[in-house]
């Protein structure tokens, strides 16, 4: 999951419009556009926001091998998260899209909604064996407009050696949690940490606890949702988790997590790489817990899909989706895992996947039962993204009760 700084609801939503319309001025809407001469197509253009130069570079491999095997060279280019949707939106409106996109997840249906893109059982491409929560990560409207190779979601980390030495078991339920969070916390240390700040981190942290006591976005002023977000109240309250939770980053959770000063947090995987750097650091990877034993765990679905634009070559859309095709055959989406420690989207691959990669595995059982964030608002969630963490920093920081705090946050989503 990435959560970078998104540009205000209000200016995508008029930019959608904007799109929307010079899409159906132009005839792009619905058809696959005006046919270019029948030429020979040499390479196509592919748009992602992986600017870390060994990301960018272990991309632009994957897209070069799969470019190959359509027989084009794929242009590779990325721009900072952030300003990844306006220009797609921009683009779009100019009718200047890239030939192969790639989108965060939860933006798919944004982008899809203005017939920006092209569904995929256009071009034949095979979307059997995917995880059910991934395929609909890809889905508006019925039909198939994004895949991802991989995706990630979120996990208890803990610290081996700190629970071994307080004699606390990996906790499974809330209960648990709050038993040994209370019992690892000692001074300078706290017992877990969480990501509570004012942006979609926090909201995205706290789906899980929602989720699996059975709360639903779509009704947050529920005793379900309560519960979840007194959970949290309470360890703070307990002084088992920081204040500081309000501002920190997953990035800061990490550098707490590192330095000793909490012995649990709610990560993903894409922290592996730096906690193995550190030799002295002992770690383990478990499922959050649930409220009670016997409920299922569910986890908000992070990653990125890969779509094919509508542009006014249906030559160049061609050779996109066989490029797409590519990253989402088992043997691609199975060595993209194992370079950015992710979970492949098809289901047997990633079993297989937890076998050659432990450390992952914990992560490999969460997302088997992972939702994704627009599969109930479609584009609605974003508003009710920052209704929760509003609630979130509300009731953390004792000015309004959890019930108080999630009260609102149901009518600031109404309104959004």
């Amino acid at each position: 999951m990435n959560s970078p700084a998104r540009p205000s609801a209000r200016r995508i939503t008029t930019l959608l419009g904007t799109v929307a319309l010079a899409l159906a001025a132009t005839g792009c809407g619905g058809g696959t556009g005006a046919a270019s001469a029948p030429d020979k197509v040499t390479s196509i253009t592919a748009l992602d926001y992986y600017t870390d130069a060994t990301e960018h570079a272990q991309w632009s491999k994957r897209l070069t091998d799969c470019g190959r095997t359509a027989g084009v060279r794929v242009e590779h280019t990325s721009v900072p998260a952030p300003s990844l949707v306006p220009r797609v939106l921009r683009q779009a409106s100019s009718r200047t899209l890239p030939d192969l996109l790639m989108l965060d997840n939860p933006d798919l249906q944004q982008i899809a909604s203005t017939g920006a893109l092209t569904p995929l059982d256009r071009y034949g491409i095979n979307t059997t064996g995917f995880a059910e929560g991934i395929l609909s990560a890809g889905t508006y409207r019925g039909k198939v407009y994004g895949l991802a190779p991989t995706v990630n979601t979120i996990a208890l980390i803990y610290n081996k050696d700190m629970l071994a030495e307080a004699g606390v078991a990996v906790p499974r339920t809330w209960n648990e949690l709050k038993t040994a969070a209370a019992r690892l916390t000692r001074p300078g240390r706290y017992g877990i940490a969480v990501s509570a700040n004012a942006t979609p981190e926090s909201s995205w942290q706290f789906l899980p606890f929602l989720w699996s006591d059975g709360g639903d976005e779509k009704h947050l002023d529920t005793p379900q949702a309560t519960q979840a977000l007194r959970l949290w109240t309470d360890l703070v309250k307990s002084g088992s988790m920081s204040k500081s939770a309000l501002n920190w980053t997953q990035a800061d959770l990490h550098d707490q997590f590192a330095a000793g000063k909490t012995a649990l947090m709610v990560n993903g995987p894409w922290r592996i790489p730096a906690l193995n750097k550190d030799h002295d650091l002992h770690w383990g990877v478990a499922p959050l817990p649930v409220r009670q034993k016997g409920q299922k765990l569910v986890t908000p679905l992070g990653g990125e899909v890969w779509t094919v634009p509508q542009t006014s070559s249906p030559s160049r859309q061609e050779k996109a989706a066989r490029v797409l095709a590519c990253l989402n055959d088992p043997t691609t989406m199975l060595a993209v895992a194992k370079d950015h420690l992710t979970v492949p989207s098809r289901t047997a691959v990633a079993a297989r996947y937890a076998e050659q990669v432990p450390s992952m595995s914990g992560f490999v059982t969460s997302v088997e039962r992972a939702r994704s964030r627009t599969a109930e608002l479609g584009v609605k969630w974003p508003g009710t993204a920052t209704a929760i963490s509003t609630a979130i920093q509300s009731a953390l920081t004792g000015r309004q009760t959890p019930e108080e705090a999630l009260a609102r946050a149901q009518r600031l989503a109404t309104a959004s």
